[in-house]
């Protein structure tokens, strides 16, 4: 259990590694700068944001070959190959040569290097979290699954460190000269380091139950999207909310307390470690007390939390306190902890196990490349032409209330058996499914 929690993480802490380092405020502006043609005007910063954004357009390709690929062979070899594909197009970008020397070379060369990266995330993260639902005991499966997250915020946490304190170290001249470049090529050990991990583990006992019996999907992908729709659909209403609070927070936020609330390069680093730092220190006693009070609790006051605290939350953040910018951060940060805390316990229990990894991972992929990865260039381009620092908060508000209903309509599966969820074996639960089983 410990090693298929610790290996599923893994994964995730690169993938996040990589959007920690890529979304520092000041990597952002160099990225930007190094890799396009010189434009008078230009927003450096803006053309690394799409950078990300297009790096997701590849993603539901990725899962659409992946996942059902992890239900027809088995997870861990699906896994195996997804981090280290990861890993190995973050070091790259740390090699590649700029505009300067290579032209118009160099944004292409960058952008399928993203497409490779978002090629592989797609999957990822819904084959970590299969993993870690697939080994965890019933009654605890929300504390392992609150794993999974850990994961993403220690990488994020650990790329937005390792920018902070080599720019402060090396000063502006030499970051922009080369130290820059660091932060990615640390991604490759990593990367190393959870592949080793991946390999030392048998597969899921549930995909080997399957195995045994002969039950796999014949056809992964067919059963996929012929029976299993509704309940992705709702899926993606809800990741919907998730990728919207998820990018704002820790891809778009770090550059807009810089280029739109004037913060200087250290303080909104700090600022955004600090929550991070925090929401890492509550996540696990959150899932595990989702394993006594069910996961629908938790999901749901996210979503009207952000429904009504988003507003008020950008109005603390635009003051010119320290406190006020803190407080309203935190806001957004506690009220994503929530979601984050239960997704991978939540999202595998929605369908049944044969087609779990394929499920899954593309109705999240699809619901994270339309709306995720394009959060930070949409939410900065109508901030720019509209002049208004509250579209962050509109935008947190419309996804909540999408997000609302699905939630309200998915069962409560915190006691329920992975091997029931998703079946016609498994119970309807009402309210707050911990309580009944």
């Amino acid at each position: 259990m410990r090693k298929a929690v610790l290996a599923s993480a893994m994964g995730n802490c690169v993938e996040w590694f990589d959007f920690g380092v890529f979304s520092a405020g000041v990597i952002t502006a160099i990225v930007g700068t190094v890799f396009f043609p010189p434009e008078e005007g230009g927003n450096a910063t803006l053309r690394s944001f799409a950078l990300i954004a297009a790096a997701f357009l590849a993603r539901p390709f990725g899962s659409l070959f992946f996942g059902p690929l992890g239900d027809r062979i088995g997870r861990k070899k699906v896994l195996s190959t997804t981090i280290i594909m990861m890993s190995a197009s973050t070091f790259v970008i740390g090699v590649l040569p700029g505009y300067g020397t290579i032209g118009i070379a160099a944004p292409l060369t960058l952008l399928a290097v993203r497409l490779i990266q978002g090629f592989s995330t797609g999957g990822e993260y819904g084959g970590a979290a299969t993993m870690i639902a697939e080994y965890a005991p019933t009654d605890r499966r929300g504390f392992y699954g609150a794993f999974l997250e850990l994961g993403t915020l220690s990488g994020y946490v650990l790329g937005a460190g390792l920018v902070l304190g080599m720019h402060v170290g090396l000063g502006e001249e030499q970051m922009n000269a080369w130290g820059w470049r660091i932060p990615f090529l640390v991604a490759l050990p990593l990367g190393l380091v959870g592949l080793y991990l991946r390999t030392r583990i048998a597969d899921t006992p549930e995909f080997e139950r399957l195995e045994q019996a002969g039950a796999k999907a014949k056809a992964p992908l067919r059963e996929t999207i012929l029976r299993n729709w509704p309940m992705m659909f709702k899926l993606i209403c809800i990741v919907f909310l998730l990728n919207i609070a998820d990018y704002t927070l820790l891809t778009f936020m770090p550059s807009y307390l810089i280029d739109f609330l004037h913060l200087a390069d250290v303080s909104s680093q700090l600022t955004t470690i600090g929550v991070e730092l925090a929401m890492i220190a509550v996540i696990l006693p959150l899932g595990a007390l989702s394993d006594r009070i069910g996961r629908k609790p938790l999901l749901i006051s996210a979503a009207v939390g952000y429904l009504v605290l988003s507003w008020p939350a950008f109005a603390a953040i635009q003051t010119d306190s320290v406190l006020g910018v803190a407080a309203g951060y935190a806001v957004v940060g506690g009220l994503l902890v929530l979601m984050l805390a239960v997704v991978g316990s939540t999202f595998p229990a929605m369908f049944p196990t044969k087609v779990r990894y394929g499920a899954f991972a593309i109705g999240y992929n699809i619901s994270t490349s339309v709306f995720g990865g394009t959060t930070a260039v949409l939410v900065g381009s109508l901030i720019e032409k509209t002049g208004n620092n509250y579209v962050p908060a509109y935008y947190l508000m419309l996804a909540a209330a999408v997000a609302i209903v699905p939630l309200l309509l998915i069962p409560e599966t915190a006691r329920v058996p992975i091997d029931k969820v998703g079946t016609e074996n498994a119970p309807e639960l009402v309210g707050s499914g911990a309580r009944s089983s």
